[in-house]
């Protein structure tokens, strides 16, 4: 049968470099790891993200509403003073359409910011245990041969599972962008038209999403962690040794 000359010390590099320590990483996640964060994510879920934390969640707005006679005073005497030029000054419309609100710069919801914080580490963290227990599982595919591939196909499906899993957590990640990008507009609906109670109560209202968005992320984490440890160890031997202990030799 025809192979590949691989020199012993490259052999050994790939060894010593990748394969020895995925492996005993791989396992040392099952048997401590996978446990312990799936007790953190618990008590996270119990105290930072507890169902009671919504009433206080609610974020100061600084966005002074504005007196309707005063705002009407001011237009009319700007208009005057267009009028009396004979022209509108573009530049001077340019600096008021920049110009921020009156209160100044507005800041992020604390409390959200605090808990993504503390959130946007273990989503990425579950990332790299499952680049570990994927890499783990691949490194255990044995030479393909004809016949008793059960164990082979189970690899397979771990595998799957893993894929499909890393993408739903790089969802996650997009998620926390987007809502960062729909405040920032949010906000900037309300500081532009301060008058609007809609954009403010827009605002609050976002908040509360991503915190029970981040609730739920944490369950998937937690969630995560529970079924690779349970999947792992209820098929640790396909996984470890699809073939079994034994070869079939065949005359």
């Amino acid at each position: 049968m025809t192979s590949i000359d691989i020199r012993p010390e490259s052999k050994k590099q790939v060894n010593l470099s990748i394969s020895f320590r995925i492996l005993s990483n791989a396992e040392t996640l099952v048997t401590s790891f996978f446990p312990q964060k799936i007790a953190e994510m618990e008590t996270l879920l119990k105290t930072s993200l507890s169902t009671d934390g919504l009433a206080a969640l609610k974020a100061p707005l600084d966005i002074p509403i504005p007196d309707p006679a005063k705002e009407e005073a001011k237009q009319k005497k700007k208009e005057e003073k267009e009028a009396k030029e004979g022209k509108k000054d573009k530049d001077s419309e340019k600096e008021d359409e920049d110009a921020g609100p009156p209160c100044g710069p507005i800041p992020c919801n604390e409390r959200v910011e605090s808990l993504l914080k503390e959130i946007k580490p273990q989503i990425q963290l579950l990332k790299e245990k499952l680049n570990t227990v994927s890499m783990w599982v691949q490194l255990q595919i044995p030479k393909i041969e004809d016949g008793n591939n059960f164990g082979v196909a189970v690899q397979e499906k771990v595998f799957e599972l893993l894929t499909n899993t890393r993408t739903k957590i790089e969802e996650f990640q997009t998620q926390i962008s987007k809502y960062y990008s729909e405040r920032g507009d949010a906000v900037a609906k309300a500081s532009k038209q301060p008058h609007v109670g809609d954009y403010r109560q827009l605002v609050h209202e976002l908040d509360q999403y991503q915190y029970c968005e981040l609730r739920i992320v944490v369950l998937e984490i937690r969630n995560t962690y529970a079924l690779l440890f349970d999947i792992i160890n209820k098929n640790y031997d396909k996984i470890k040794k699809p073939r079994g202990d034994c070869k079939a030799l065949i005359y």
